[in-house]
């Protein structure tokens, strides 16, 4: 077993915690780090497909793909971070067994072996990337998130069903009712309590609802941490209604979403894309009952609005948002 003895730099600007998966996580992790070098991802570990799914059946691992993808945002702009950023996301062709993996996928999976502990290996993937912050898993045990839903099936609008796995309800097009993860009540990540405890800012989303953000707050031990954190709390809102299972959502019904699940968990600040908000007046008394102010800003580079144009956030004009929030809360930023 290999003993890894993590060294901690000297850190400038705020710790700051971000939680969520995939290209919504990866895109507030570019725009943090730019504002501050004390960062560290919270990372969701129930994804079920392609090539973390194929590891997590095989070797019985947590899903590293969302990890990964969070390593590879962190990864600095010269030479050297932009080289392991690709390589990290690299997948293999061809047709063999090794087709469709990706290498930072199956280099965590061996760092994890190598060292015996998910922490481990995820810190030493990170001191060999060069990352600017620390990935961290949201439990240690891989997660399954079971929903209820309704209209599952084309076919029958208004019967409710049971609906399991990631994969399974990014794809449904029915109403999510209700939201757990399997096995109930899961342990914490003892490292990523620690970080959200020790925290000045915690930066939720953006992401798909249902599978990157609010299974977060389905593990106790980080629900807690984050309810009761004297942080500034901010929720990065989606650009638009997305796809699968939370197709349809107009800009409120995240936070109607969010108020129905965990409304005991309050935030300091909804922040909002001022081009891709459709019904300001109800997502700012969504925000007030959550506790929050709502803030508008420019977040996207591309300013057409129409339903053919893919968006996604700027991770440059994303950072000068919070950057601003952050002081806000009298939080002081290094810049």
């Amino acid at each position: 077993m290999v003993e890894f003895s993590r060294s901690v730099p000297t850190r400038k600007g705020p710790p700051v915690v971000a939680l969520g998966g995939g290209h919504g996580l990866s895109v507030t992790l570019r725009a943090l780090r730019r504002i501050t070098d004390d960062v560290t991802a919270v990372v969701g570990v129930a994804d079920d497909g392609g090539s973390s799914g194929r590891l997590r059946d095989e070797l019985g691992v947590v899903p590293p793909g969302d990890l990964r993808m969070a390593l590879a945002a962190l990864c600095g702009d010269d030479a050297w971070g932009k080289t392991w950023s690709r390589v990290m996301q690299h997948r293999f062709g061809g047709d063999g067994e090794i087709a469709g993996h990706a290498t930072g996928n199956i280099l965590i999976a061996a760092l994890w072996e190598e060292t015996g502990g998910v922490v481990e290996g995820l810190d030493w993937a990170a001191a060999l990337l060069g990352a600017h912050g620390r990935v961290l898993p949201v439990s240690t045990e891989p997660l399954e998130i079971v929903a209820e839903v309704r209209g599952a099936q084309e076919s029958q609008p208004d019967v409710i069903s049971v609906v399991r796995g990631q994969v399974a309800l990014e794809e449904t097009l029915g109403e999510v009712l209700a939201l757990a993860v399997s096995p109930e009540d899961p342990p914490a990540c003892p490292e990523a309590v620690e970080a959200l405890v020790s925290a000045e800012a915690i930066v939720l989303g953006p992401g798909s609802w249902y599978t990157s953000v609010l299974p977060h707050l389905l593990v106790p031990g980080v629900r807690q941490a984050v309810r009761d954190s004297s942080a500034t709390r901010v929720l990065v809102l989606n650009l638009s209604a997305g796809k699968g299972d939370n197709h349809g959502f107009r800009s409120h019904d995240y936070l109607r979403v969010w108020n129905d699940h965990f409304a005991d968990v309050k935030l300091d600040f909804v922040l909002a894309d001022d081009q891709h908000v459709d019904d300001l007046e109800r997502l700012d008394q969504y925000s007030k009952a959550m506790g929050a102010t709502l803030v508008t800003s420019r977040l996207t580079a591309n300013r057409d609005i129409s339903d053919d144009v893919a968006h996604s956030h700027d991770a440059q004009l994303l950072a000068g948002a919070l950057a601003e929030l952050l002081g806000r809360g009298n939080i002081s930023v290094w810049q």
